[in-house]
């Protein structure tokens, strides 16, 4: 069995806590007066401080205790959070980032670079406390003096907490930063030395604490080991406090004696005892076991042995349906109806939802306003929509490039939208939503949409299409994907070199998908991807086209027709079917695949679709459905766009998936031929 590596555990639990940092300081952005979110950010940066500590990431901690100083300061009222202070944290965050991946690397001077612009944000209302000198030391002076209170602190720690990288020292040591401190270590439950294992901990502590901070800096000091520990916090009266430490002097000679003892002083408490505490530690713990953190290649592993438990499993289907043993057919439909169910299990495990794709541009959108000077405002919609992980993870990309394009191209600058009748601030809108067997993820801004003019005259120059050449709406503004294409009239760090979108359409091609773009002068554009749900198992139709076999995706399908032979000859040179009053085109799929066999005298027509638009696939039988493993096309296939895979049946042989796009796309252009032609 293998083990995980703590530093890859760390590094997987810094990421999480650095995203949650960043996710506090975009939202403290639009809300700097609100405690929470500073408090928020705060225990972030406590924690990811403490932990990388732990763990030996030394520079880590060093470099972040200076931003976990800055943000206690705003905590305390001693400096006020600023935009120029969050843009600084958010930098020095991306510094973090780089500490936690490559710890060992020679990052520069980029750190002091950091820590002077942090210094520059915090020191601004220093110098301005500076510049009334007279008033602060007045004001300093008639203030009354904090209120020193004093706390007992008794707190023990799981016995695996060392093996974990827990050092109780330390957290002695920020208890003794807080003021004046008397330790007593209590040993009574440390076992005898043949049951001695050493790298347990079995010692618990009582501490008296006299300090003007209160109880919530107590708190810190426990809060990245806060559930799994023992912890009781009491204030101590006047009375009590000044008994106290002598009551502990006298323990270290006498521990029976001092546990008596410390029975006498009247406390006041403030928090429940140890007992009480363990009903939430234990919420927390029944929380986490719900929970279990898997890496993405052992999902991957799992898909591909149910990939080929459902091959395996067609082949017995296969096989029984040949047979007439009764036992044998029950058995195959028993293990058609587990291996389903567990097919079904597999592709919820590897959904997750949108919303991890979408809150990194929360960052990118904060970054890009302040570099243009734009002022955006970020719309997310149908975050709870799910996808495959291996989708999410290749339309990162894709989407920075879109989003950086809305921004860049389709926003205008303040003044001009003012000018025009708008509002100051600009809108993106991201939306993801279900549409059967598919997903849309829509870029939608409010901006000035796309120049067609623009457009055409940049594909004209650059030899894309011929001057005055005819085009429809869709087929010009489809120009802006083709390579090396942009109507920039300078290259920034933002666009203007012609690469970004070339890459979103072949992305998006290669997860087989498509692009729709919608674009309205004045008002924005709104680019919407269609992506399949998933990439690795889906059901399909099995269809027979000659001698052979393909399989189409079962979730475009719309109905299955007969196509009679009368009804063929009438149709040759239109390739129309009259369904419910509308025209649909279909395509033959023998005359596309050159099959050069006779037609069946049963012909069907699969109707299939994608968004509004349908057309029909003539084929030669329905053998029925079938659940389909996808296989990737060999390198040589890649330019043929007619198949998106392949998979394998159960009698061995392969079976070409039909790539629904790219025909409906065929489909209506033959419509439109037809049109044209009269």
């Amino acid at each position: 069995m293998s083990t995980l590596d703590p530093v890859a555990v760390f590094r997987t639990e810094a990421a999480e806590c650095l995203e949650a940092i960043e996710a506090g300081l975009l939202d403290l952005t639009h809300q700097l007066d609100n405690k929470d979110l500073v408090d928020a950010v705060f225990r972030g940066l406590h924690t990811l401080k403490g932990s990388g500590a732990m763990f030996g990431f030394e520079a880590l901690a060093a470099f972040t205790h200076h931003c976990e100083t800055a943000f206690d300061r705003v905590r305390k009222g001693e400096v006020a959070a600023t935009s120029e202070l969050v843009a600084a944290v958010l930098a020095a965050q991306d510094h973090m980032r780089a500490l936690v991946d490559q710890p060992d690397a020679d990052h520069g001077d980029t750190g002091h670079k950091l820590l002077a612009q942090l210094q520059a944000a915090v020191g601004g209302k220093q110098a301005a406390a500076a510049a009334a000198p007279a008033a602060v030391p007045a004001a300093v002076r008639d203030a009354p003096a904090k209120k020193k209170n004093s706390w007992r602190v008794r707190f023990s720690l799981p016995a695996n907490s060392m093996a974990n990288g827990t050092n109780p020292l330390g957290l002695l040591d920020e208890l003794r930063d807080l003021g004046e401190c008397s330790v007593r270590a209590n040993t009574s439950a440390i076992p005898a030395l043949d049951d001695l294992v050493p790298t347990e901990l079995h010692i618990s502590w009582d501490v008296t604490l006299t300090s003007e901070q209160d109880r919530s800096a107590i708190d810190d000091v426990f809060i990245f080991v806060l559930d799994d520990m023992e912890l009781s916090v009491e204030e101590i009266s006047g009375t009590a406090a000044a008994t106290a430490a002598p009551v502990e002097e006298k323990a270290a000679a006498a521990p029976a004696a001092a546990t008596s003892a410390a029975a006498v002083p009247e406390f006041r408490p403030v928090e429940a005892v140890p007992a009480k505490r363990e009903a939430p530690a234990a919420v927390s713990q029944a929380k986490a076991a719900e929970n279990v953190r898997v890496p993405a290649e052992r999902l991957d592993e799992l898909m591909d042995r149910v990939g080929e438990l459902v091959i395996a499993q067609s082949r017995l289907s296969q096989l029984a349906s040949a047979s007439t043993d009764i036992a044998l057919r029950s058995v195959s439909e028993e293990i058609e109806r587990l291996s389903g169910e567990l097919r079904d299990t597999m592709m919820v495990l590897r959904m997750v939802p949108v919303a991890t794709l979408f809150s990194r541009f929360r960052r990118l959108v904060h970054d890009l306003a302040r570099e243009t000077g734009k002022v955006i405002e970020l719309v997310t919609e149908g975050e709870s929509t799910e996808v495959d992980k291996t989708v999410i993870e290749r339309l990162a990309d894709p989407l920075v490039h879109l989003v950086r394009n809305s921004i860049d191209h389709g926003l205008e600058t303040p003044a001009d939208r003012l000018a025009s009748g708008k509002t100051e601030a600009g809108t993106v809108t991201l939306s993801a939503r279900q549409a059967g067997g598919e997903v849309i993820i829509s870029i939608k801004d409010d901006g000035r949409g796309i120049n067609r003019e623009r457009v055409r005259a940049k594909a004209e120059s650059s030899g894309l299409i011929q001057p005055g050449q005819p085009l429809s709406d869709s087929e010009l503004l489809q120009l802006i994907f083709a390579p090396g294409f942009s109507t920039a009239a300078a290259i920034t760090n933002l666009s203007g070199r012609g690469v970004g979108m070339d890459v979103v359409k072949k992305t998006v091609e290669a997860l087989r998908g498509a692009i729709d773009i919608v674009s309205v002068p004045g008002q924005g554009s709104e680019v919407s991807l269609r992506i399949p749900l998933t990439l690795a198992i889906i059901d399909g139709l099995l269809v027979r086209v000659g001698s052979g076999r393909y399989v189409i995706p079962l979730s475009a399908v719309e109905e299955c027709l007969e196509l009679s032979l009368e009804e063929d000859l009438r149709s040759r040179g239109r390739s129309f079917i009259s369904l419910r009053d509308s025209l649909v085109p279909f395509l033959r799929l023998r005359d596309l695949f050159r099959t050069g066999t006779k037609p069946d005298v049963h012909q069907k027509v699969v109707v299939i679709s994608t968004g509004t638009e349908r057309v029909g696939l003539v084929v030669d039988q329905i053998i029925g459905d079938h659940q389909t493993v996808i296989k990737s096309m060999s390198k040589l296939h890649n330019n043929v766009a007619t198949f998106s895979g392949a998979t394998i049946l159960g009698d061995g042989s392969v079976a070409l998936i039909l790539d629904v796009g790219h025909l409906v796309a065929a489909g209506q252009q033959q419509e439109a031929q037809l049109r044209a032609a009269g």
